[in-house]
């Protein structure tokens, strides 16, 4: 029994280590205090707007007045010309999510009013003045079945420490005995319908707002991101940080990857209103993906060499280094397969991205009727880093190849001296391949970011297995029609 029990323990042990390593997240998104600011200045102003629009009932009633009977009074046509938020703060909540609290609100509308008292009638307009409106709103934050982030009305109170009346008309007594129970009444609907449209304004605009951050994005025709949420956004004291997937996967086939994704920890930033964290998992998913695609493959013809380079693609260039080539097939020209035999790795530190790719070169001779005969096949090794930018919400990148290794790993047309081809290999490399690539890394691949955001005041630093972007954001709000 004992022996069982602990199977059992070490079974359950076992899932729980793969379940918490599957949640590593590949991808981080980190909003500051100052991104929490910049955006509760905009949703200020839409919740103003909106509580501008608020439609308030009619109201009606009878007060008794001692010994006398009651005041029958009717409002109507109630307009709230106005709702101003001067004082509003949002605070991050921990393991919970974010508090907007907003202070000294005021608000004016104005009506109809009629009134009957025994034999007396009368009617007029009215103005009422709203002060110290104080409303506290919790936001839940959470994410859906697909991954994309939700957030929700958790609580809402209102509290309006003043209302105040001013009738017009010539019973100024008569009002007085019923203007109390006026404003009381006001008071109870406008703190009532401020909550609701609060509630409205967040499972609405705000809902659909933040349902627009890409669960995934289609990079080309091979390959796409998955940015799903792998966790509800989590709230500290200083940051709202979102856990995201991170992870590269072929259009074609999704496959499993074959490697989890590192922990990963953000330093304490907080001078930009953003960070983005890229582990080194996101990019070698990309790798992986492009790879299992089909996608590392790249040829080379004689006609896509530049003009200026004197090497040629054919025998007679190559039968300089390998004599046989003239005799076998003379003066016929050439075709280079280069492929990657594994996916690409790389490795990201405080010096920088590094990564040592192997590629397989397999040369042809082109015969006039088009068919191929396989030459030899070489394989290519080389040291490359990269820089990394920012550029219109994608991250960009160039690479640099440094020293390349050249080694012969299948011959068939005979043995020859490898040596001879690196610097014609290195040429090509270096002018045909290496600019290819680089003008696909030119286009970069996209940044989470929900709609209508801009990034400005780039950082990039490079640290132990994962990148860091910084920015601060730009919100152009939709034109309404």
């Amino acid at each position: 029994m004992a022996a069982r029990s602990l199977a059992v323990f070490g079974v359950v042990l076992a899932v729980c280590l793969v379940f918490t390593a599957a949640t590593n997240p590949g991808f981080v998104v980190r909003i500051t205090q100052a991104g929490l600011d910049y955006a509760h200045q905009h949703g200020i102003t839409v919740l103003q707007k909106e509580l501008a629009q608020l439609k308030l009932p009619d109201i009606s009633g009878d007060f008794p007045v001692r010994h006398l009977g009651k005041v029958h009074y009717e409002i109507s046509s109630l307009n709230l010309r106005s709702f101003h938020l001067p004082y509003s703060r949002i605070s991050l909540v921990p393991n919970v999510g974010l508090q907007v609290a907003i202070s000294n609100a005021f608000a004016e509308v104005d009506g109809n009013w009629r009134v009957k008292f025994h034999f007396i009638r009368d009617h007029g307009s009215f103005g009422l003045e709203v002060k110290n409106v104080y409303i506290k709103i919790d936001l839940k934050l959470g994410n859906d079945a697909s991954g994309k982030p939700t957030v929700s009305t958790s609580a809402c109170s209102t509290r309006i420490s003043s209302v105040h009346v001013h009738f017009s008309g010539k019973f100024g007594w008569l009002y007085n005995l019923f203007y109390n129970a006026v404003e009381s009444r006001f008071k109870k609907i406008l703190e009532r319908k401020v909550c609701d449209s609060v509630v409205s304004s967040v499972s609405g605009d705000l809902q659909r707002y933040v349902q627009t951050l890409p669960v995934t994005a289609k990079i080309d025709a091979k390959a796409g991101i998955d940015y799903s949420l792998v966790a509800p956004p989590m709230a500290t004291a200083q940051t709202l940080d979102v856990d995201l997937k991170g992870e590269f996967f072929s259009l074609a086939h999704r496959a499993a990857v074959p490697f989890p994704p590192p922990a990963l920890a953000l330093p304490p930033y907080h001078d930009r209103m953003v960070y983005f964290g890229a582990s080194s998992y996101f990019f070698n998913t990309a790798g992986f993906a492009y790879h299992a695609a089909g996608a590392l493959v790249f040829e080379i013809t004689d006609s896509m060499i530049p003009k200026g380079v004197e090497f040629h693609l054919n025998t007679s260039t190559f039968a300089a280094f390998i004599p046989q080539l003239d005799k076998m097939y003379p003066n016929m020209l050439m075709k280079l397969r280069l492929s990657a035999p594994s996916a690409p790795f790389l490795s990201i530190a405080p010096e920088g991205i590094s990564l040592q790719p192997v590629v397989d070169i397999q040369a042809y001779v082109i015969h006039t009727n088009t068919s191929l005969t396989p030459l030899f096949l070489l394989s290519l090794t080389g040291n490359v880093s990269a820089t990394i930018d920012v550029k219109s919400g994608h991250i960009v990148g160039n690479l640099s190849v440094g020293r390349m290794k050249l080694s012969l790993k299948h011959s068939d047309i005979g043995t020859f001296q490898v040596r001879m081809l690196q610097s014609i290999m290195n040429i090509y490399a270096s002018s045909i391949l290496l600019p290819r690539v680089n003008e696909r890394l030119a286009e970069g691949f996209p940044l989470p970011l929900p709609d209508r955001i801009q990034l400005s005041n780039i950082l990039v630093q490079f640290h132990q297995n994962f990148l860091l972007l910084g920015a601060d954001v730009h919100y152009t709000p939709r034109e309404r029609r």
